[in-house]
């Protein structure tokens, strides 16, 4: 067991490794210096208490949709939907706050994170009816889910629900209006912008833990990841479970999104998730589709994804190399875990360079 454990961790730093060689070669060709640009990146997270808070307002998101993903993930549907999740929590949230500001804040701020969770949970649950009942391949549904949730958040940025002073103003920037004080999040350390989300974000990883390993509901979910029709077979209603376990992916991919507006921005704004939803798929496969290895699975992207922003502006290199970076990571982070499943590949890769160093002798 120990050694199944090492061997996990080392392919998966390898394919970490690998991805920031590879990303060093596009350093090169955009005429930067890949040994420093690596530094800033590595150290800068760590290096002051910005950094470090800095790093733990990006692990939140992070967390809260990975967690969704070990979910959905652990019983059977590859959710790729979280980014539009994210979005749809995130509109929900803030106009529920807006409409409904006249409410008292003990009324007020639960709804707010119980709308934004719901509307992430029932769009997520879209995806997994058309799964569980029409057969509908749930990556194509939610990568499509993904497209629509995004142009139905700029409509309402855009639309009904843009800043009033924006309009006023004639500028027109796409973002709603602060939400009122009351449902704002505390700040854990005065002067930045790290919340009581992160708390929350730590308290559900525990939750889902719980859910998953210590529960009946839990173990039918990964029951039915496990094998459908062998669950199917045990007198487990395996469509239900498919909809459950994308409505609770949803539920806290949506809450990502309220915790974004009430915890850090204070308001819906255009490229409010950043990305997160993609990210936390690497995050959760990273901390093998474990709630708690998904904890310092996330602090480390969060770190990488700040680390990644640090660089680029202090070495100078075009938006698009960070991108291309990022994207490198998250392609090998997935790929490793295929080696993992699989660890007669890695028998075979051996076997197939031995063969190789013989006939070169």
């Amino acid at each position: 067991m120990q050694w199944v454990k090492g061997r996990t961790i080392l392919v998966s730093l390898a394919a970490l490794l690998g991805a920031l060689l590879i990303g060093a070669i596009f350093i090169l060709l955009a005429k930067s210096d890949p040994v420093r640009a690596y530094k800033v990146m590595l150290t800068g997270p760590f290096s002051s208490s910005f950094g470090l808070t800095e790093t733990l307002v990006r692990t939140t998101p992070l967390l809260l949709t990975g967690l969704g993903i070990i979910i959905s993930f652990r019983s059977g549907v590859l959710n790729i939907g979280g980014e539009g999740q994210i979005l749809i929590g995130a509109i929900t949230a803030a106009g529920v706050a807006l409409k409904c500001e006249s409410l008292p804040a003990p009324v007020l701020f639960p709804l707010v994170l119980l709308s934004g969770a719901l509307a992430g949970g029932i769009w997520g649950g879209v995806a997994g009816f058309l799964k569980a009942r029409l057969n509908v391949n749930e990556i194509l549904s939610t990568v499509m889910l993904n497209q629509i949730a995004a142009q139905l958040y700029l409509l309402l940025i855009r639309g009904i629900l843009i800043d009033p002073q924006e309009v006023a103003y004639g500028t027109g920037v796409p973002q709603t209006a602060l939400v009122p004080n009351a449902v704002w999040m505390s700040r854990l350390i005065p002067g930045t912008r790290l919340n009581t989300g992160f708390i929350l974000a730590l308290v559900l990883a525990v939750a889902v833990y719980v859910l998953l390993m210590k529960t009946t509901v839990g173990y039918r979910l990964r029951a039915v990841g496990a094998g459908p029709e062998a669950a199917r077979y045990a007198g487990i209603n395996v469509p239900f479970y498919m909809v459950l376990s994308m409505f609770l992916a949803g539920a806290l991919a949506g809450l990502a999104g309220t915790v974004e507006v009430l915890g850090v921005h204070h308001r819906a704004l255009e490229d409010i998730s950043a990305g997160y939803g993609f990210s936390a798929i690497v995050a959760a496969l990273f901390g093998r589709l474990h709630p708690i290895g998904a904890i310092p699975a996330s602090i480390l992207f969060g770190a990488l994804i700040l680390g990644a922003d640090m660089m680029q502006r202090a070495v100078s290199i075009p938006a698009a190399i960070v991108m291309v970076i990022q994207g490198f990571i998250i392609l090998f982070v997935v790929g490793s875990d295929i080696l993992i499943r699989r660890p007669e590949l890695l028998e075979q890769l051996k076997t197939w360079r031995r063969r190789r160093s013989r006939e070169v002798a």
